[in-house]
């Protein structure tokens, strides 16, 4: 094998990486793409996101008034939301800085490719969805703390 074909075979895109995070940053895949399946982190990323479904499930299945899915919801938002900041940071970094750490062969070559509209379109998707959830983890985890902290003031004013 050639030290050419080498370089194509262990090329990292950074769009590429960037909507694989977008699309599948919850279950880990960009950690798969860019490190390979001997990522602990992108082992590990499966397990928040689906205690967090789990969530969801629990307030489909028993109600809002769950309060184990009251803990297991925000979970699934703040690794959604943490994924979003990892694709925009992605999507936003240098080309040459892009290289240098994931294509070194590519670190010096002045006709390395660059990223284009298609990087820039994800990362402003991760910033809409990114932001979306967050806020809704943020507004839902409130409602709930308020919630529970009146029905234990009712219980104690009784």
């Amino acid at each position: 094998m050639s030290n050419t074909t080498a370089n194509v075979q262990n090329y990292k895109s950074k769009t590429l990486a960037t909507w694989v995070t977008l699309i599948g940053g919850p279950l880990g895949l960009h950690r798969f793409y860019l490190y390979g399946f001997g990522d602990v982190w992108g082992w590990l990323h499966p397990i928040p996101t689906l205690l967090g479904v789990l969530g969801l499930q629990r307030v489909e299945e028993l109600g809002q008034d769950d309060k184990l899915a009251w803990l297991l919801i925000p979970i699934l938002g703040f690794m959604v939301a943490y994924t979003m900041l990892q694709a925009i940071y992605y999507g936003l970094m240098a080309d040459e800085k892009w290289h240098a750490r994931f294509n070194p062969s590519l670190r010096a070559d002045p006709n390395a490719p660059a990223s284009g509209w298609a990087a820039v379109i994800g990362v402003v998707l991760a910033l809409l969805l990114g932001a979306t959830v967050l806020m809704a983890t943020i507004a839902f985890s409130g409602q709930r703390y308020f919630e529970y902290q009146v029905d234990e003031a009712l219980k104690i004013s009784q």
